[in-house]
C-alpha cells in the first residue's frame, strides 16, 4: 500500500500550521463516500456555513441544492449572445442585399449595401439570408459559452491554497473533500473542525494561504 493509498485516520496538528504571520485560508474535511459528504454539507449550510465548497473526484447529484448554489447565468448569457448574432446576421444580410434599408444621400458609399445579383434569385432573398444568420447566431453563442465559463469559474487557475494539502490530491481519486473558508462569518478553527468531526469527517486540516 502506497502514502497516498493509505487511509488517514487523524487530523494534522493545526496549532504547528497557524503562526502569527500566516494567514489561514480555512479547513478541509475529509470523506470517503457520498453520503456523508452531502450529509456534512446540508449540515454546514443548516448551520450558518455559506463560505464553503465541496471536492469530489465526479459530479455528485444534489451537492448543488447541500451548498445553496443558485444556478448559474451562463445559459443566459448563451442566450443572450445568440440572440444578438442572430439580429447581427439578419441586420448585415439585410443591409448588404436589399433595398428596404435606405441609406441617406450624405452617407459615404464605402457604407452602403452591395446586392450580389445570383442566379437570377431575388435580391430579398430571406432562405438565402439563412446560412450567414445561422453561423452568427452559433458563432456568437460559442465563443461566449467558452470565454464566459472560463470567467465565471476564475479560470485558469495557477494557485489555490488547497494545492499546499497533500490529502487534497485525492479529491481526484477516491476521496470528497469539504472545504469552509475562513471568511465565512461563522468560522473558528477549532469550533469548525469539531464540527466537521461531529459528522463523519475522517480527518480535518488547517489550510494557510
Amino acid at each position: 500500500m502506497s502514502v497516498i493509498d493509505a487511509p488517514i485516520t487523524e487530523s494534522l496538528p493545526q496549532e504547528a500550521a497557524v503562526g502569527d504571520d500566516v494567514k489561514v485560508y480555512g479547513i478541509i474535511a475529509e470523506y470517503d463516500n457520498v453520503g456523508d459528504v452531502i450529509e456534512a454539507t446540508q449540515a454546514a449550510y443548516d448551520a450558518g456555513y455559506r463560505k464553503m465548497d465541496v471536492h469530489s473526484p465526479f459530479p455528485i447529484h444534489g451537492i448543488d441544492e447541500a451548498l445553496g448554489v443558485k444556478p448559474t447565468i451562463l445559459p443566459w448569457l448563451v442566450l443572450g449572445m445568440g440572440l444578438t448574432g442572430m439580429t447581427t446576421g439578419i441586420l448585415l444580410t439585410t443591409f448588404t442585399m436589399t433595398d428596404f434599408m435606405p441609406v441617406p444621400d450624405a452617407v459615404p458609399t464605402n457604407f452602403e449595401g452591395y446586392r450580389y445579383l445570383i442566379s437570377g434569385k431575388p435580391f430579398n432573398s430571406f432562405a438565402a439570408f439563412i446560412p450567414v444568420i445561422f453561423e452568427l447566431t452559433i458563432m456568437f453563442s460559442a465563443y461566449t459559452a467558452v470565454f464566459a465559463m472560463f470567467l465565471l469559474n476564475k479560470l485558469p487557475l495557477l494557485y489555490h491554497p488547497l494545492f499546499n494539502s497533500k490529502h487534497f490530491r485525492r479529491a481526484t481519486q477516491d476521496r470528497f473533500f469539504l472545504a469552509i473558508e475562513s471568511q465565512d462569518r461563522n468560522f473558528d478553527a477549532d469550533q469548525t473542525a469539531a464540527f466537521l468531526k461531529e459528522h463523519k469527517a475522517l480527518s480535518t486540516e488547517l489550510i494557510n494561504e
